[in-house]
């Protein structure tokens, strides 16, 4: 019910491009969210999907994070993962199309699951080079099988517990995309959040999912919003978009997506 109610104020509350004054996030809006996503990527993102959904396997998960609402028992079969926990089609297009977009050279992402977000992060800009962090080791082998099978280059798959493996990682260069979506619990949000902020520059942004996933995931949202360095934020419901843009004035916009 807490879901359904955030939902209700989200549409209450969000826009389209004609309710937004912020030139950035207008062209954002207009060229990136509306825009018709490129062909190539869609069949690409599909193909992906489908060898995924393809694989009736079954395999052991360890879950680091919240858990999950869908699935009671550890042993899942891989298309079910896919299928029912896994980005949607529709997200994983999104992902891609706001990848294409900014063309981050560097990205960090929480959370590799079965591999489909990353596709998308890959498929957006095949020369972005990608760190992803899964906490599940059989997780993470599926999703490098399917980078193998695919020739996705580029991808850096770390296995282990976050906390463990993200102190570990040295970005020489400052990282321009992170995606968040790996441990839907506030204080590790917020922890994870204020590690990557060392590597942020202007143009750097991050991506969270499920925002108003729990209660406690919004009072996350809320908290990162209200953070000194964070000029825009998006809310699209499922995701909540940050930039750090020091010319922009701060501004928290709510937008249909």
């Amino acid at each position: 019910m807490q879901k359904v109610f955030s939902y209700i104020k989200y549409l209450i509350r969000s826009t389209n491009q004609h309710g937004i004054h912020s030139p950035f996030v207008y062209d954002l809006t207009t060229k990136c969210f509306y825009k018709k996503p490129d062909s190539f990527n869609k069949k690409a993102l599909k193909a992906h999907r489908f060898s995924i959904l393809s694989n009736k396997s079954k395999i052991e998960i360890t879950d680091f994070g919240a858990g999950s609402k869908v699935f009671k028992s550890d042993l899942r079969a891989i298309y079910k993962i896919a299928k029912y926990a896994g980005i949607t089609s529709n997200r994983a297009l999104l992902l891609s199309c706001i990848t294409a977009y900014f063309q981050p050279k560097t990205v960090l992402e929480f959370g590799t699951s079965l591999g489909i977000g990353t596709a998308a992060l890959h498929i957006g800009n095949p020369n972005a080079q990608i760190t992803t962090l899964e906490g599940c080791k059989n997780t993470a082998e599926i999703a490098q099988k399917q980078f193998d099978e695919f020739s996705f280059k580029n991808i850096e798959v770390i296995t282990g517990e976050f906390t463990k493996t993200l102190s570990t990682l040295k970005f020489e260069n400052s990282l321009d995309m992170v995606y968040f979506d790996g441990n839907h619990q506030k204080e590790a949000t917020l922890k994870y959040f204020h590690h990557c902020l060392q590597f942020i520059h202007n143009e750097s942004f991050f991506i969270f999912d499920d925002i108003h996933w729990s209660k406690e995931m919004e009072s996350a949202w809320l908290a990162i919003k209200k953070h000194p360095k964070v000029k825009v934020t998006i809310d699209t419901f499922q995701w909540g978009i940050v930039f750090f843009r020091k010319e922009q004035e701060k501004e928290h916009f709510i937008i249909r997506v």
